[in-house]
């Protein structure tokens, strides 16, 4: 007998469920138009790898689904998707994509299995989690191999250890003082929003210039503006720290202007990466302790913020918002009730 079959998911699980469905379902599709136009045999590897880490994720979540008598969600399908469209990515960039990407899977899987009680439900995050890390280790030594893994900045060791003695070691908007150094923390957030700004922008960009439709290519303009604007700033905080973020060589797009995703997966996916972003940022204000640092990671969540929004409203116009599983409106309810 199932030890699950009498206990309902919770409404974290099937948020978590629902969730991991449509960004399976739309990385399948991204992964099938890589394989298709990979020509580097290790990276191919790594492809197909995350093809298969996806394909049988979303296997086992759609039996759950269908055991629990819940509605599948539409998600992403072959239609999504043109394998036969011109090449847009090269390889080096679909490599420092899937590693990108299995960086975002890993905070992501441990979330949900954080917000999971079934033990069928746990094992099935548990799994995937698992997967992603030897996605994300087999990417990373891939990308060492061929000398493409940008490394965070060094720093000379520290000699021995010490305490914050001034207040002013959390200081930093006052225009006419000394800001101290940055501390390690605050390098390492600085460093990783550069270079997932730096993705962003090329996929922005790759996403505008393959997309049939006036409206997707102005949005995919204003979210290359954006990244290129955050990456500006965290790169001149850096510099002004007599420290430099090494950074890769331009190699990442094509010119090919084929339509190769379908607007709904290029708007979805610019929503999945504007998410990320805002809880980046997020992570980066709590862990940095100067206050101009803090001051930064707020205004510009702001201004992803508002960049969601305007995302969410394309999605809404044009009918391609999957709504994610709700509660029941009881005044309504109530409302619509007959009369006796």
């Amino acid at each position: 007998m199932n030890e699950n079959s009498n206990i309902l998911l919770t409404s974290s699980e099937i948020a978590s469920i629902w969730t991991s469905y449509l960004n399976n379902s739309m990385s399948i599709q991204i992964l099938r138009y890589f394989q298709h136009n990979v020509e580097d045999i290790a990276i191919k590897q790594i492809i197909e790898l995350a093809l298969d880490i996806s394909t049988n994720h979303l296997e086992k979540l759609t039996n759950l689904f269908q055991s629990e008598n819940i509605p599948i969600p539409n998600g992403f399908t072959e239609s999504d998707v043109n394998i036969q469209a011109g090449r847009l990515y090269t390889d080096p960039f679909m490599l420092t994509y899937l590693n990108h990407m299995s960086k975002a899977g890993m905070l992501g899987y441990s979330g949900f299995l954080s917000m999971t009680a079934r033990k069928d439900v746990r094992t099935i995050f548990k799994k995937a989690l698992h997967h992603t890390v030897d996605l994300f280790e087999d990417s990373s030594e891939v990308l060492l191999e061929k000398g493409m893994f940008i490394r965070s900045p060094y720093i000379d060791y520290p000699k021995e250890t010490d305490y914050v003695d001034s207040k002013s070691y959390l200081s930093g908007l006052n225009p006419f003082s000394t800001k101290r150094p940055l501390n390690t923390v605050e390098l390492s957030h600085l460093h990783m929003n550069i270079q997932n700004n730096l993705i962003g922008a090329k996929l922005s960009t790759s996403f505008g210039q393959s997309s049939p439709r006036k409206e997707v290519q102005q949005l995919m303009i204003q979210g290359k503006d954006i990244s290129e604007k955050h990456t500006k700033i965290f790169t001149s905080t850096l510099i002004d720290n007599d420290t430099q973020s090494p950074i890769s060589a331009d190699v990442s797009i094509t010119n090919s202007t084929d339509q190769v995703f379908s607007d709904r997966l290029i708007i979805f996916h610019q929503g999945f990466l504007t998410a990320a972003g805002t809880g980046n940022y997020a992570a980066a204000a709590a862990a940095s302790q100067r206050s101009d640092l803090i001051v930064n990671y707020e205004r510009l969540s702001l201004e992803i913020a508002q960049y969601a929004k305007d995302i969410a409203y394309l999605m809404i116009k044009n009918e391609w918002l999957e709504q994610p599983p709700g509660t029941m409106d009881k005044d309504r309810l109530i409302k619509e009730k007959k009369q006796l």
